[in-house]
């Protein structure tokens, strides 16, 4: 059997938003299960701080393979033409470690983070949320957007960001056909007011989401603070949050912003 590899358009061509929120249900599914060995991420830190490079392996049991995420993280990537996520995903069976595959990370990264927030706002948010916005304007916004509208009936988005040119670019690039209505807003508080659907995708180190600002009932998708000391929500909207994480151990150790709240397991359903 000849290694498989996908560059970066190959994987956007073949795999779709609405089969990878399929496929990251199953793996979910597989997970609350224990059938998976999923150990927390190790990382080769920059001595300049800029960046990282992180090793992110895991075995699942059905279809049993073993897999390996090697990638570079680089926050200051945001906003220019280069993916703050860049690497190779490698897929190994699991009887003989046959290398079955060497994928785009960056592309896989896009698509998968956002079906993972497709799953959780099918099963959480309002089955009639029609309103979404999006903090953020970068890869995870545009990823964000598609499966958004692939879970819920969206008519009206908001989008704001830190650049207000880049949120006028994101609006001009991924503007849909039909009825649906979206809009940049000039502050981060517009863009949530009356939000049933909040999805935070940034690189923010300080947060950018008061809990003065949600609504009663919105959901969200704290999606973008991928390293320990980024924090995109402030402490009052995690404490009056209802927490579900898809990783208990991760979220101990890895999510900065929830750290202080997560042992409270009370408020906290992985």
């Amino acid at each position: 059997m000849e290694t498989r590899i996908l560059n970066e358009s190959e994987v956007y061509e073949l795999l779709s938003m609405e089969a990878c929120i399929e496929v990251v249900t199953r793996a979910l599914t597989v997970a609350s299960e224990g059938r998976v060995e999923n150990p927390l991420r190790t990382a080769l830190r920059l001595p300049d701080g800029s960046g990282l490079l992180g090793m992110m392996p895991a075995y699942l049991a059905s279809p049993r393979c073993l897999g390996i995420k090697v990638v570079t993280v680089m926050p200051g990537n945001h906003g220019t033409e280069f993916d703050a996520h860049q690497g190779a995903v490698l897929l190994f069976e699991a009887d003989h470690g046959r290398l079955l595959g060497v994928f785009d990370a960056s592309s896989i990264t896009a698509i998968r983070t956002a079906a993972a927030s497709a799953v959780a706002t099918g099963v959480l948010a309002r089955a009639n949320a029609s309103r979404l916005a999006i903090l953020g304007s970068g890869v995870q916004a545009r990823t964000h957007l598609q499966a958004m509208l692939a879970v819920r009936p969206l008519t009206h988005v908001t989008v704001w960001s830190r650049s207000k040119e880049n949120a006028e670019r994101f609006v001009r690039a991924n503007r849909p056909e039909g009825d649906l209505e979206i809009v940049v807003a000039a502050t981060a508080r517009e863009a949530v007011r009356d939000a049933d659907v909040i999805c935070t995708v940034t690189a923010a180190e300080d947060p950018i989401l008061e809990g003065d600002w949600i609504a009663p009932g919105a959901h969200i998708n704290a999606a973008g603070a991928c390293l320990r000391r980024f924090r995109e929500l402030d402490s009052q909207a995690v404490a009056r949050a209802r927490l579900y994480v898809d990783r208990m151990e991760s979220a101990l150790n890895e999510a900065g912003v929830f750290g202080r709240f997560v042992p409270d397991f009370g408020r906290v359903v992985a």
